[in-house]
């Protein structure tokens, strides 16, 4: 039950008891402190994965662009703590409501490093946005151009907007997280015109509205760049196209993120570097052949990527039940305190995690398992496929990796189970930066 170092964050270790260590507080600790289950972030781990990004890009795109800018993509987690760790990283912050907005404006992140994004903003939402002075608006359809307009020429201000391109890329990933085919909800289909529409439906409001630039996101967990050159190759040509239709050099070009991360050893995502520069060649390539200077400013937005490593998800066990199977053979369900109430992404999307015993060691043999939860549903799995000590017990506990993104993003109170903290640890120091919810919590809500 060794510690995979690709799988777990950077400062989480196992102590000569087998006890599993975050930054140098065990989950012994853990549990006792702050109960389970609950979210752990290694803080400087995903301090160290914002800078890498930032650092991988600068210099890559350096040469032979404008620059580039990161982005967090809020939505894969997002509190106060994480939006102030975001921008003394020297990151900006991607923000998909008026919710995320709010946590931006709780911490005075400043609003020229904010985008918004959405596909239906409402107008409250967008004069938000406007009296921050949020440095661009990611716009997605030719509705919210006007409304967009509206709201900036009564408050007298000129937004700053990126259109969103749908370019036909179908990225290797789950249906419900790709985003880039045509078939979807999202963005400005390229291939029936509707981008070049959009250009026009900007440039119709020169007081209120400045184009800024293209966007595209093609998905998420994404592995390798080769749907994010593609991408950028049509991205590129539709900047051409502008230039030479309209004479004007947009100075914007945003990659969107999706960046995938490993939840298994089979997964084997691209680090920082890599991504960088394989982006940069791509899309230095792409205008060389356009000849078209001076370049704009590359932007990506990883959400994922930096938090979703960085963080573990601490439960206890309660029951266990050996199942025999159709052919004979047996497997061990392992029971806990969660499931999908705070992940919800092996019932959603299949996804796959890993595991291991986080409070001993076990000589035991090994037994195959499935980790699954205490909800009124036969899809409350936690982990599908693992393997665990069959001396394994209620009491013990099991950590699961890379549980940073969109687990308490997409949490519920199901069952009216309250939502777990999030716990940061760093230096040997934990504290809690999102509280447990109480019964207490749920039955305010409850006017009845």
């Amino acid at each position: 039950m060794a510690l995979d170092p690709a799988l777990w964050p950077q400062n989480v270790t196992q102590d000569e008891r087998g006890c599993l260590t975050v930054d140098g507080v065990d989950a012994h600790t853990l549990a006792r402190e702050f109960g389970t289950p609950a979210y752990v972030v290694d803080e400087q781990g995903l301090r160290s994965r914002a800078a890498a990004f930032r650092d991988s890009f600068a210099t890559a795109f350096g040469p032979v662009t404008g620059g580039a800018d990161v982005y967090y993509a809020g939505k894969a987690f997002l509190c106060s703590a994480v939006a102030r760790w975001v921008q003394e990283e020297g990151l900006g912050l991607d923000v998909c409501s008026g919710g995320e907005l709010a946590v931006a404006q709780r911490v005075g992140f400043p609003g020229g490093r904010i985008a918004l994004h959405g596909n239906n903003k409402s107008v409250a939402e967008l004069r938000q946005a406007m009296e921050y002075a949020v440095g661009r608006v990611v716009v997605d359809s030719l509705t919210e151009i006007d409304r967009l307009a509206c709201v900036a020429a009564d408050l007298g201000v000129r937004a700053k907007v990126l259109l969103r391109v749908t370019v036909g890329v179908e990225a290797h990933t789950h249906e419900f997280i790709a985003t880039a085919h045509e078939d979807q909800k999202f963005g400005f289909s390229l291939a029936d015109g509707s981008a070049q529409r959009a250009v026009e439906a900007v440039l119709a409001h020169p007081d209120s509205l400045e184009l800024r630039g293209l966007h595209s996101h093609i998905g998420s967990q994404i592995m390798d760049t080769t749907g994010f050159e593609l991408a950028a190759q049509r991205l590129i040509q539709l900047h051409g196209q502008i230039n030479q239709a309209h004479g004007i050099r947009l100075p914007e070009l945003d990659l969107g993120g999706g960046f995938g991360v490993a939840h298994s050893p089979d997964d084997s995502p691209l680090t920082p570097a890599e991504l960088a520069r394989q982006l940069a060649a791509v899309v230095d390539r792409e205008f060389e052949r356009l000849g078209d200077d001076p370049r704009p400013r590359v932007s990506i937005e990883p959400g994922r990527a930096i938090v979703g490593p960085s963080t573990i998800t601490l439960y206890e066990v309660g029951t266990i039940k050996d199942v025999t199977l159709e052919d004979g053979s047996t497997r061990t369900y392992v029971s806990v305190d969660g499931g999908m109430s705070d992940n919800i992404r092996p019932a959603l999307y299949g996804a796959d995690y890993t595991c291991v015993l986080a409070n001993r060691v076990s000589d035991a043999a090994l037994v195959r398992a499935r980790v699954v939860g205490r909800h009124c549903e036969s899809g409350d799995i936690v982990v599908r496929d693992t393997e665990l000590p069959s001396d394994i017990a209620p009491g013990d506990l099991i950590a699961v990796a890379a549980t940073g993104a969109y687990c308490r993003s997409l949490s519920s109170q199901y069952n009216h189970a309250p939502r777990p903290p999030v716990v940061a640890v760093r230096g040997g120091q934990a504290r809690v930066i999102v509280r447990r919810e109480t019964i207490e919590d749920i039955l305010a809500l409850d006017v009845g």
